[in-house]
């Protein structure tokens, strides 16, 4: 498994707080996401090993939990919040703003590789929606037109930068 040196040091001494291996899987699962930006079969298999457990047991918390990702996504996060309070104000709206701003679909990576979409639960903020999340800013009250401010921030971003990074 190709991680930071920090990365393992940092999961090593994770496992010593676990009176049971087995205990500081979620842990690991977030400290490899963080590293690598996603959980891949290899990951899998690794934490398995590191913990004595069979894979099948990492398996079932990064297909349980929404949180933790089995594909590597965009360099930016768009999360938009689909729960009842964010959809009866216009999240729906848009979600599909940003789908036709980045031309992708809600679940994918632009083709570029400079964003992922996701139409998520709850962003914790239901008195403000729609609410979106970009990376780890939490943006509020976002309508059509917001979202396409937000979307051609990001591109100016990624223009000033030089382009997208390969996919």
């Amino acid at each position: 498994m190709n991680l930071k040196p920090a990365t393992r040091q940092k999961i090593d001494e994770v496992i010593t707080h676990y009176p049971v291996k087995r205990s500081a899987a979620m842990p690991l699962l977030h400290l490899v996401q963080e590293d690598q930006g996603y959980v891949s079969a290899e990951a899998i298999e690794w934490i398995a090993q590191k913990l004595e457990l069979q894979p099948i047991n990492i398996y079932e918390l990064v297909t349980f939990y929404p949180m933790f990702r089995q594909h590597p996504i965009g360099r930016r996060h768009i999360k938009v919040c689909r729960t009842l309070s964010c959809a009866l104000v216009g999240g729906f709206q848009v979600c599909e703003e940003f789908r036709k701003q980045f031309d992708c679909p809600p679940g994918e990576t632009s083709a570029d590789g400079e964003v992922t979409i996701e139409f998520v639960e709850c962003l914790a903020s239901c008195g403000t929606g729609p609410v979106v999340m970009i990376d780890e800013e939490l943006h509020e009250k976002v309508d059509a037109a917001k979202a396409r401010e937000l979307a051609a921030r990001i591109k100016r971003e990624a223009a000033a930068r030089g382009g997208s990074r390969p996919r």
